[in-house]
């Protein structure tokens, strides 16, 4: 009997050309089943789909042990997938608690060593466009950086070989409700997505409604904004990585350092952005927006050659023409004419 077809399907069939790398033809994927309407979703469409993708689709299912008959749930999800011919790798957190963040932390550690041990380059998730407007709001009470309001992308790395894919931004989870019932899919839903005491479900029950009631697709628009966001954020990395070319100091007997008067003439917002994206490439990551005005303010033109030790123990040294970045230790290896006296971005700076 033919795999049952839908706009559903089709939709996604559509996406999944116009994205290759989302979930490439003949990939291993691993996918995360809670038992819940989003992953259900995800299970059937890819299941159905898979003769014209040609995956080898394996499931992973996570039992927190936050409920007495989770494990129940758990053995009866398994039994379902065995009657799919879909592989299933059922684990139990040893230790649980009743902690958001941590559970994500062990569901993403799993689930990154289980892909990588079954070849599989793609973990993918039921994650919807209505989780991304969620993010998005949550992001934005929260005061987040532009990059964080971004954040649910179609793909991000988990490490070197494995890929985190989310298919389903593509549809609402009113649209996901109706793919599991056309399906006939069965369900194992969680309680604890009802649960109050967890700021996202507040957001789900109590905010997005009424904004739906007075902008009917408001979900639809917020989950967009936060597409184009994060598209805007790759097209601007890309224009960082070619600005700073320009800014390369020519090496010659050591790495490439950053041009300290070619970097101080762009204008300030400038200044910092490829001063940020020129550390991170060295592997500078933790600095604060204060952290990085007050390097800044040491680089000034009217500033001697100085030194300043970074957090995670690496080391910024700069003459009058450029900046070197050092892991770190002694002074071995600094740029002539720099300053013997070293300071912290964490001590006050004159």
């Amino acid at each position: 009997m033919a795999a049952p077809w839908s706009p559903f399907h089709l939709r996604l069939h559509r996406l999944l050309l116009r994205r290759p790398q989302l979930l490439p033809p003949q990939a291993t994927l691993l996918l995360a089943v809670s038992g819940g309407q989003d992953s259900m979703a995800l299970v059937g469409l890819l299941r159905d789909l898979q003769r014209l993708h040609h995956w080898r689709l394996l499931l992973w299912h996570g039992d927190h042990g936050w409920r007495p008959d989770s494990a129940q749930q758990a053995r009866a999800l398994a039994a379902w997938a065995d009657g799919q011919g879909l592989p299933l790798e059922l684990q139990r957190w040893s230790n649980p608690q009743t902690n958001e963040a941590a559970a994500r932390h062990w569901r993403l550690a799993q689930l990154q060593r289980w892909a990588t041990e079954q070849g599989a380059s793609r973990v993918v998730t039921g994650h919807t466009a209505s989780d991304r407007a969620e993010t998005l709001l949550l992001q934005l009470a929260r005061g987040s950086h532009r990059q964080g309001m971004g954040s649910l992308r179609w793909l991000r790395p988990l490490n070197t070989t494995v890929q985190l894919a989310r298919p389903l931004l593509v549809f609402s989870r009113g649209e996901t409700a109706q793919i599991q019932q056309q399906l006939q899919l069965p369900l194992w839903p969680d309680p604890s997505n009802d649960d109050p005491c967890f700021s996202r479900n507040r957001i789900r029950a109590e905010v997005l409604p009424v904004l739906e009631a007075l902008y009917p697709g408001a979900s639809r628009r917020l989950s967009g904004l936060s597409s184009r966001l994060a598209d805007e954020q790759e097209a601007q990395r890309q224009l960082e990585e070619l600005a700073l070319q320009a800014l390369l100091s020519q090496p010659t007997d050591s790495p490439a350092g950053l041009r300290r008067r070619a970097l101080m003439a762009l204008q300030p917002g400038n200044r910092r952005r490829l001063l940020r994206a020129w550390l991170e490439q060295q592997g500078s990551t933790e600095l604060s927006a204060t952290q990085l005005e007050r390097l800044l303010e040491r680089l000034e033109p009217q500033q001697g050659p100085g030194a300043l030790q970074l957090p995670g123990g690496a080391r910024l040294d700069w003459d009058r023409e450029s900046l070197h970045h050092s892991s770190g230790g002694g002074k071995q290896g600094e740029p002539p004419g720099v300053a013997s006296r070293r300071t912290s971005l964490h001590e006050h700076q004159p």
